[in-house]
């Protein structure tokens, strides 16, 4: 499943060259053009990524992180704008991005920022993570492969195979579980859970996960 990226851009030019080329990257790409439109959608969707410009209309980006974070979304952020003043700079950061590219900037120069800000999420591993001798993830395009062939995930198989794969060999409660692989606004459920650790036990080998009853999951990692 591709990394999918939030662009809250304006400029319908500027917009439709960054989509093009973060897509030719290999990046699943949602443009959207005013801040209030940019709120809905993330809630609606999950993204790996909020690429977002500051002087749009109805909110600002700004203002639109801001009520992210409020909203205990921790998805990174980083702003492109054409403001380029130290003041600026250190409130882009208060509202809680995670870097800060000024326009005009090289695409390129856009894509790595995009790329190591992707590989936090996996800090102490390689952007390829060897899950077994076969099943190998990779970070950054959220592929997860067996002997070389994609296995599909839905959405929340894959969130919870990343949090298993950021936290290897740790007890995992359930309460953290629900709370990042459903958005704050689903409700959770037990049996749903249960079928997505089911289905990822098919995949990986059902001693891979392991239940803790009561208590929650561990994934196991050599």
């Amino acid at each position: 499943m591709k990394s999918k990226i939030l662009l809250l851009e304006d400029d319908l030019n500027l917009s439709e060259t960054v989509s093009d080329y973060f897509e030719e990257q290999g990046f699943d790409v949602i443009c959207v053009y005013d801040g209030d439109e940019a709120i809905s959608s993330i809630y609606e969707h999950n993204f790996d990524l909020l690429l977002l410009d500051v002087n749009v209309p109805n909110k600002s980006g700004f203002d639109v992180l801001k009520e992210v974070r409020n909203q205990n979304k921790n998805t990174p952020a980083i702003f492109i704008t054409s403001l380029n003043s130290m003041d600026s700079l250190e409130e882009g950061f208060s509202c809680g991005c995670d870097d800060y590219i000024r326009k005009p900037f090289e695409l390129k120069e856009l894509l790595i920022r995009v790329q190591t800000i992707l590989k936090r999420e996996f800090s102490n591993k390689n952007e390829l993570i060897n899950i077994t001798e076969k099943i190998t993830f990779n970070s950054i395009s959220n592929e997860l492969r067996d002997n070389g062939v994609e296995v599909k995930l839905n959405l929340k198989e894959l969130k919870l195979l990343k949090l298993f794969l950021q936290h290897p060999n740790e007890l995992l409660v359930h309460d953290r579980i629900y709370d990042y692989v459903w958005d704050y606004d689903e409700e959770y459920s037990d049996n749903s859970l249960r079928t997505y650790i089911k289905n990822l036990r098919k995949i990986l080998g059902k001693d891979k996960i392991v239940s803790l009853k009561k208590l929650g999951y561990r994934f196991n990692q050599e």
